[in-house]
């Protein structure tokens, strides 16, 4: 099965301990077109109980599109599970509002459980790459380049921009996945949770020793993930729900309002152990 199948799986697992909190808002950048870095890249899905799901929206016309959408979308009092389920069954405008709430249900969960991820450390996944190491980059995580070459470990880059590729000073640029097989740690965007590549690059990373998934978006159930091969989690945990969402919709900085936390198969309970502590209601 793939990823988004087991994902919702979960979820509905989850959606048996108890009444779900409805949907409250969708929250969406301003234009990205702006001088914002990557401050205008990302929706925000909220519930009724305050969680916050966070969702990559700049594949193909998906903000353009959700912006004429507007009211339209007709997802305040909704059922978040079924909107949830549009991550599997949807593409394009649907897969991101579905995977931006299922990621709300994520927070939903952990919120239940009181479970909280702890921060994150690196920038760059733990991979501590070494002298002489093939280090694979999924994405172009241009700020990040430093990190990896500093310690001088070679790096290759996938991308599917064909005008990024080529040979730079200290790594390269390629179109071909393929060479993700020679690496032995790499480095992904969650954007591939959202663009349908996830099953397809994990698949060329199972010589890895190391895989970490980061960005925003990866606000979601990790053990579907770590059963793949990821072996960090990274993405972003909304601690001022109100500050965060001013944020987001303005272009600010989310400093402050959100911190970036790790979720490691060492160090994360499980489901079934998460699950265990929400209980199921009283008859």
């Amino acid at each position: 099965m793939s990823f988004s199948v087991d994902y919702l799986s979960q979820l509905e697992r989850f959606a048996e301990r108890g009444p779900l909190p409805r949907i409250r808002a969708l929250h969406l950048p301003p234009d990205p077109g702006a001088n914002l870095d990557n401050r205008g890249e990302f929706c925000a899905l909220e519930l009724d109980d305050g969680s916050v799901g966070i969702s990559y929206v700049l594949l193909d016309d998906t903000l353009a599109r959700l912006r004429a959408a507007g009211a339209g979308l007709d997802l305040v009092g909704t059922d978040p599970l079924t909107l949830a389920r549009r991550y599997v069954s949807g593409t394009g405008l649907d897969k991101t509002l579905g995977f931006a709430c299922a990621n709300a249900l994520t927070r939903c969960l952990f919120d239940r459980a009181g479970y909280a991820p702890p921060a994150s450390g690196d920038s760059i996944g733990e991979l501590d790459p070494q002298p002489g190491e093939r280090i694979g980059m999924i994405g172009y995580f241009k700020p990040l380049l430093g990190r990896v070459l500093e310690t001088g470990a070679g790096l290759t880059v996938i991308e599917l921009k064909a005008e990024l590729a080529g040979e730079r000073d200290g790594y390269r640029v390629t179109l071909d996945a393929r060479e993700l097989s020679t690496c032995s740690k790499v480095l992904s965007t969650s954007t591939i949770l959202l663009n349908d590549t996830l099953d397809t690059m994990l698949g060329y990373c199972r010589k890895a020793q190391k895989l970490a998934l980061i960005g925003p978006s990866a606000g979601c159930l990790p053990d579907a993930l770590f059963a793949r091969g990821v072996t960090f989690l990274g993405g972003n945990w909304v601690s001022d729900r109100s500050a965060f969402i001013d944020a987001l919709e303005s272009g600010e900085s989310q400093m402050g309002a959100a911190r970036k936390v790790a979720l490691t198969p060492e160090h994360y309970p499980g489901l079934d152990a998460l699950l265990a502590r929400i209980g199921f209601p009283s008859a």
